[in-house]
């Protein structure tokens, strides 16, 4: 059958489970995040049993931050991977370890049963996930950049963001309903592990639709693309340092953003005294605002451009986020909580499908995955993993309820800046940024 091009197909019409492939993994990841968050305390209760809860929810998170540590890693080695052998290979690897580390968390037996031994397989399973989510963004998202239409770029690539809302939302809906069934007193015992069981249930499906993916990364060799990881780090360092460091504050702001968000559910619970009901329900506000407006921010951005929907939604939080969170303390009720999480969520998807999209336009595509990956594992893994701690001490520390919003603000100031200081990538050829042009990648609509 001849070649189709997503230019005159549509691209995404026609291949809706291509794409549901490639951004499962990044789903996934959500998922993980969510729904740790989410039974933050019973997971530490389960592992790090304490006389203070807080010192047991506190080890949790730790825990929770302990994955992190393998992001940089797995973003170096899996992207730069990814460039040499090629996107495919790079996520099929990706999604199946990402697999273990939830299946060792959801399986290991408590302390009560294994004692330090508990301990230690959780903190190998979560440094798995780790090393396989650091190196998953990249290839993913290098894959839909370079088969989408050029006019549709941000569209596609937010879905990437857009699939972590539809994880958030399912997350909180399911959590919610086995509330329900079998009450909280199960759900904190045993149920979580449910959780983390259904999420592992749609590895296989993915990892068959990924395997039949058509490649993107393009058939001709750059010397560069062969050298080992070390050496692709350097290259970026040296050729693209500036741009490194600015994408680095871009995504860590909106990374901050998005770890406030999963941490409402706890902040509802411990902070503000709310019911268990009450803070399950959480996710599906944060999952209903990640759902639809990363695909606004993608449309936008493919119409004005990629700064100004990286900048203008991180200056409205700086201005939101002290009233939201302060109405929120003095009204601490379901509806505030949700309201509040939804805007947040809101204005953070926007700009978060700006930025996906403009980081990897803006490098060549032999560095493309590695220069995306490191960026976002290294930024992610200081500021994804320490954020729900960080807030929660100040919390306990200084009694201060605010210090969600404080922190907030702060990341999204200096994300703000960096945004305007970053280049403008609408309409870039992708190929001939670097010099040469090469034969056209495969469309998510070629048959």
């Amino acid at each position: 059958m001849a070649r189709r091009t997503a230019a005159h197909t549509g691209g995404l019409g026609l291949e809706r489970k291509a794409v549901a492939a490639v951004v499962l993994g990044n789903a996934l990841e959500f998922y993980d995040f969510t729904i740790y968050a989410f039974f933050a305390k019973a997971i530490g209760e389960t592992y790090f049993p304490a006389k203070d809860a807080i010192d047991s929810l506190l080890a949790s998170l730790a825990l929770f931050g302990i994955g992190y540590v393998m992001r940089p890693i797995g973003g170096i080695v899996i992207g730069a991977f990814a460039d040499r052998a090629g996107r495919k290979p790079a996520m099929l690897i990706t999604i199946a370890l990402m697999a273990v580390g939830m299946l060792m968390l959801a399986l290991t037996p408590g302390y009560a049963t294994l004692g330090i031994r508990a301990q230690a397989i959780v903190i190998i399973g979560r440094l798995i996930q780790g090393l396989a989510l650091g190196g998953e963004v990249g290839p993913s998202t290098a894959y839909l950049l370079e088969a989408a239409p050029t006019e549709r770029r941000g569209f596609v690539a937010s879905w990437q963001i857009a699939s972590q809302g539809c994880a958030a939302l399912f997350a909180g809906i399911v959590a919610s309903l086995l509330t329900l069934v079998i009450g909280d007193q199960a759900m904190s015992g045993w149920g979580w592990r449910l959780m983390f069981l259904l999420g592992i249930g749609v590895v296989p499906i993915g990892l068959i639709i990924r395997s039949h993916l058509p490649e993107t990364a393009g058939a001709d060799k750059d010397p560069a693309a062969a050298a080992s990881s070390v050496a692709v780090l350097h290259r970026l360092l040296r050729e693209h340092g500036r741009l490194l460091v600015l994408t680095f504050l871009v995504v860590a702001a909106s990374t901050v953003s998005n770890s406030i968000g999963t941490n409402m559910p706890v902040y509802a619970g411990s902070t503000l005294g709310l019911t268990e009901t009450v803070s399950n329900a959480v996710p599906i506000a944060l999952g209903g605002a990640s759902i639809l407006f990363p695909l606004l921010g993608g449309w936008l951005a493919d119409r004005i451009g990629r700064r100004p929907v990286m900048i203008w939604p991180r200056v409205l939080i700086v201005a939101a986020a002290m009233p939201a969170f302060t109405w929120l303390i003095q009204e601490p009720t379901a509806g505030a909580v949700y309201t509040v999480t939804f805007l947040l969520s809101a204005l953070s998807s926007v700009n978060a499908a700006a930025i996906i999209v403009a980081i990897p336009e803006a490098l060549p595509r032999v560095v493309r995955s590695a220069g995306l990956s490191i960026v976002y594992a290294l930024s992610v893994s200081l500021f994804g993993g320490s954020t729900n701690y960080i807030v929660n001490k100040l919390i306990a520390v200084t009694g201060d309820k605010l210090a969600p919003a404080y922190y907030l603000v702060a990341f999204s100031i200096v994300g703000s800046v960096a945004a305007m200081l970053m280049p403008e990538t609408w309409g870039k050829d992708l190929d001939r940024a670097e010099g040469t042009v090469r034969q056209a990648a495969p469309s998510l609509a070629d048959s």
